[in-house]
């Protein structure tokens, strides 16, 4: 913890986080308006006293649709990450303490995931769902595992010969025992920091769909969606696109620094761990 306080982008990345966090849980309540509600007296009209962050063609308050639209984006990332990382830490660390055969038919299917267009495949079967985001996160964790669990597989290769690891296969402990007590525990530090860089793979991949219409569609809303309707009208409505543009980079950039600074804290050999820390 005090090597990661000394990472002063790290410190910033957390309060941006928490601050998103807290504007995507109680956003809603500071606006009377829903992010379905539709003001025909005012269409496209920049921010204002009634409308903070303007409305759109529709006349939908952009300020209650980015509330929902973070709310959604950050349901969606998370929820992806975290099973990312579960599928992954198990089948790689499985793949490399059980080795032989199972390795090489497990490293098979990696590969070859790997090298399908997968985005192509995220594209077409949102789209032939209906955009429904609880598949978005099914079809984004199914996808999305592969290079994941190839470096736990790599690093799972030299624990499974470490001592505690032999010591308990003598003692008898089962294989599914040793894999989830003594190597996936041991991959802890990997593993936090890959769940907070998927969050920020998850939320570009989530925009770049729904961006092009693949992802989460109307009348559900999330950032990908909000960039897109504002898009066509930078030029002669740009609140429509900054606002959830600004969402987006601050997200994005809060998670990098977290990444960042929780794989600094973890390194022992990290500078940021040293005395003067990083400046």
């Amino acid at each position: 913890m005090r090597r990661f306080l000394r990472n002063r982008l790290a410190v910033v990345g957390v309060a941006i986080f928490v601050l998103l966090v807290l504007f995507g849980a109680f956003g809603d309540r500071f606006t009377s308006y829903a992010y379905t509600d539709a003001d025909f007296t005012a269409l496209t009209q920049p921010p204002s006293s009634l409308h903070w962050f303007g409305t759109n063609q529709g006349g939908n308050d952009i300020y209650a649709c980015a509330v929902h639209g973070l709310q959604r984006s950050l349901m969606i990332a998370v929820s992806v990450s975290m099973l990312t990382i579960v599928l992954a830490a198990i089948i790689g660390s499985g793949a490399a303490y059980f080795g032989g055969r199972v390795e090489r038919v497990t490293l098979a299917v990696i590969h070859f995931l790997l090298i399908v267009p997968s985005f192509l495949i995220l594209a077409l079967v949102s789209h032939r769902l209906a955009g429904d985001w609880r598949v978005l996160i099914v079809v984004l964790t199914v996808f999305g595992w592969m290079s994941t669990a190839r470096v736990i597989w790599s690093v799972s290769t030299s624990l499974r010969e470490r001592d505690y690891v032999k010591a308990a296969e003598f003692m008898g402990v089962g294989p599914l025992r040793i894999i989830f007590r003594h190597i996936i525990p041991n991959l802890g530090s990997l593993l936090i920091v890959n769940l907070t860089l998927g969050v920020v793979a998850t939320v570009l991949s989530e925009t770049a769909l729904s961006f092009l219409g693949f992802g989460v569609q109307t009348p559900d809303v999330s950032l990908g969606t909000m960039l897109a309707d504002g898009a066509s009208t930078v030029t002669s409505a740009p609140w429509l696109f900054a606002f959830p543009a600004g969402l987006v980079v601050l997200l994005t950039v809060s998670m990098t620094f977290i990444g960042d600074g929780l794989r600094d804290a973890l390194d022992p050999t990290s500078v940021t761990g040293s005395a003067g820390g990083r400046r």
